[in-house]
């Protein structure tokens, strides 16, 4: 125990040195896909001599798959709030204490002790943002639709063929409970019945389910309706000046995204390294200005570019703010219940 206890004092004595000294090494990052620039990640190498090797993936589920089967080359990777939980629970991180690193101090509550990890012992903030939908306002029925998520699951007719939703069983179940009313993590057959309903009667209505290429596929019009997250939104505006972000008026699904180690990583000492690193206000606010989402790093701020500064839809008003659903780890018997609903539906 005293040996561990003196290991674990090294390490973080270890970030104290400047992230400028040259550490050398490789540092595999697992992450979402289009979710950290490139740009960023030279000047990580630049300034550490670590090189950066990087993998994606396109779903927590996925991601936790992968893990389960064994895979073991990953130093550095990206869960959601609710799967680090599990991930922790499931025994696949390591438990690296991120409350005591240089940078910690400069996390903003409430990230700096979020429900799924109160001490932050396995994860550090990496993005936050909240989950609705785009549409084309140039190419949908009078121009406009309501702020509502039944204009997302009951589209109009002339949207037949042209909407997608994120293949993603949790942020799609939790959408359709929270327009119907349901607890995300109902426990109750007849409740998840009736999201299966919502989902079976909107599915003629959607040209996929996909969470990759959300940005691409607005900005080249071969959709109208897009499930997406707001920092994909912001970025879709860029380009397609008619997009539409809504925050529907039923709630909206909030989450944040974080930066973990996988157990037994290889090169965990370069790995401690990068998520102090990322933690610095100019890094992050790189990643945001890139993402199109906020982050927990105090004075960030003061590095976006102004239009992300200055959209709602990434720094949302008050009113915006109210209509915030967090992420729940629910029991075993509701994600049975989910993951049943999901295996259905993609039959």
């Amino acid at each position: 125990m005293k040996v561990c206890k003196l290991h674990s004092l090294a390490l973080v004595a270890g970030l104290l040195v400047s992230a400028s000294a040259m550490a050398g090494g490789e540092l595999n990052l697992y992450n979402w896909s289009d979710y950290i620039p490139q740009d960023l990640l030279k000047r990580f190498e630049k300034e550490t001599g670590i090189k950066v090797n990087l993998d994606v993936f396109d779903s927590n589920e996925s991601l936790l798959a992968k893990l389960k089967a064994g895979a073991k080359g990953y130093d550095v990777v990206v869960p959601s709030d609710y799967m680090v939980k599990i991930m922790r629970d499931e025994g696949l991180l390591e438990k690296i204490d991120v409350s005591k690193m240089p940078n910690f101090k400069l996390v903003q509550a409430p990230l700096n002790k979020p429900d799924f990890d109160p001490q932050r012992e396995y994860s550090a903030p990496y993005m936050w943002g909240v989950t609705g939908f785009t549409y084309d306002a140039s190419r949908v029925p009078g121009g406009k639709l309501d702020n509502s998520w039944r204009s997302f699951f009951t589209p109009p007719a002339a949207l037949k063929g042209k909407v997608v939703a994120l293949n993603d069983v949790a942020e799609l179940y939790k959408a359709a409970a929270i327009y119907l009313k349901v607890d995300q993590c109902t426990e109750d057959p007849k409740q998840a019945k009736r999201i299966q309903d919502l989902l079976e009667a909107q599915k003629p209505m959607l040209a996929m389910y996909n969470s990759d290429g959300t940005i691409e596929r607005m900005q080249a019009q071969e959709v109208i309706m897009h499930q997406q997250w707001n920092g994909a939104a912001y970025r879709t505006r860029q380009k397609l000046k008619s997009a539409v972000f809504v925050y529907p008026k039923e709630g909206i699904p909030f989450w944040n995204d974080n930066l973990v180690i996988p157990k037994g990583a290889k090169n965990r000492d370069n790995a401690l390294k990068f998520i102090n690193w990322m933690m610095e206000p100019k890094n992050i606010a790189e990643a945001s200005n890139f993402t199109g989402y906020n982050n927990a790093i105090k004075g960030s701020s003061a590095y976006f570019v102004a239009d992300l500064k200055a959209d709602p839809a990434i720094n949302p008003t008050a009113a915006m703010r109210a209509l915030f659903v967090p992420n729940k780890n629910c029991s075993a018997k509701a994600n049975a219940l989910r993951d049943r609903v999901w295996t259905k539906l993609k039959k």
